[in-house]
């Protein structure tokens, strides 16, 4: 997501510190991401940043649908 907007780990975490007033550094989001401990709002920060939007969609084929 990121290389699509041509933007670093860097310029996005000084994105998400300046937008939610927290103080996020670029190892912190590459160690969440690493983890996979973001949580949803940093993920929906992230995708507003970026241009994106989150889609929940049921999955049919478990349902046996």
């Amino acid at each position: 997501m990121l290389g699509s907007r041509c933007m670093t780990i860097t310029e996005l975490a000084k994105r998400m510190s300046e937008l939610s007033g927290k103080n996020y550094s670029q190892s912190l989001i590459s160690h969440k991401i690493a983890k996979e401990s973001l949580r949803y709002t940093e993920m929906k920060m992230i995708c507003k940043i970026l241009g994106y939007r989150i889609y929940i969609d049921i999955d049919e084929i478990k349902l046996g649908r």
